[in-house]
């Protein structure tokens, strides 16, 4: 099970249902009085139903407390030799630094071992990787590559996440008043903030956790030569397909919805609803028919 999505804390009544989108009939409205500062004390708190109701100090020292006994017990007691705990822990830093991106994994290793000659094996860390996998801490969003559709020349990388951005937030540690000035050093990341990977995550967890019921599963789409990348791809048993793309702001343009527009024409029907989710306060649909949900307003 993954921590609880944003619809699951209680926040806020939801007025847009996922199961609607996927099956092409949903109305969109609804208000919300959430705003970027809850978002952020969301992402900080965790979605872990023990940690997230504690006070800030108890809380992030459990949240430290889960991520070093990953490394101190639960790895080893799984078999996996953990020689060097420091590049283990460094590499995981690394990770979650690249959270919302496909960092290639020679370049996590990079950013975790700079002007380092001794570097882990591609080997051990593939061991790492494989098992932290296993163990939950990491949630790659895998990459979509449909069958029987026109796309073509689309990237295989996974998009980086922990499977609560929380950790991610502990981990590269800027706290609420730094994540709302803009701060947070980051890993192959092309643009955006920290805050906005981290509010991307806090979505991919939140749709993901959400998909149980309907059978779909969650992809990310970018094409190789990046011209063209959409944040979250759904897609349900029937082959249909919703589009997603995050933005950490309230408002929309025609620039934010033109990867949505391009998908719809590549893949006509099959694509039955385009959708942002953002910070803002209404749930409105846009005279091209893309939807525009912010994320409290958005539930199973």
């Amino acid at each position: 099970m993954r921590p609880l999505s944003f619809h699951e804390r209680g926040v806020a009544a939801p007025t847009v249902s996922l199961s609607g989108l996927l099956a092409g009939r949903q109305e969109i409205s609804g208000r919300t009085d959430v705003d970027i500062e809850v978002y952020v004390d969301e992402i900080l708190r965790s979605g872990f139903p023990g940690i997230r109701n504690l006070p800030d100090t108890p809380r992030r020292v459990q949240l430290d407390s889960y991520l070093n006994r990953i490394v101190d017990r639960d790895l080893p007691e799984n078999g996996v030799s953990v020689r060097r705990p420091a590049a283990l822990r460094a590499w995981l830093n690394a990770y979650a630094a690249a959270t919302a991106t496909d960092a290639s994994y020679s370049t996590i290793l990079d950013a975790a071992t700079p002007g380092e000659g001794d570097k882990p094996t591609r080997q051990t860390v593939a061991t790492y990787r494989e098992q932290l996998q296993r163990l939950f801490v990491l949630d790659p969003l895998e990459a979509w590559h449909p069958a029987l559709t026109p796309l073509k020349r689309l990237t295989k990388a996974p998009k980086h996440h922990l499977v609560d951005p929380a950790l991610a937030a502990r981990v590269v540690g800027v706290g609420k008043d730094g994540l709302l000035r803009g701060e947070g050093e980051r890993v192959a990341a092309e643009s955006g903030t920290w805050l906005g990977a981290l509010f991307e995550s806090l979505v991919a967890l939140s749709v993901r956790a959400s998909l149980g019921i309907t059978g779909a599963r969650a992809y990310h789409l970018r094409t190789a030569n990046t011209e063209h990348e959409i944040d979250l791809v759904l897609e349900g048993e029937d082959r249909k397909v919703v589009a997603i793309e995050v933005k950490l702001a309230a408002t929309v343009s025609d620039r934010d919805v033109r990867h949505l527009n391009w998908l719809r024409a590549e893949i006509g029907d099959r694509l039955v609803e385009r959708v942002v989710v953002t910070t803002g306060r209404d749930a409105y649909r846009r005279r091209d028919g893309v939807a525009v949900v912010p994320l409290a307003l958005l539930g199973r």
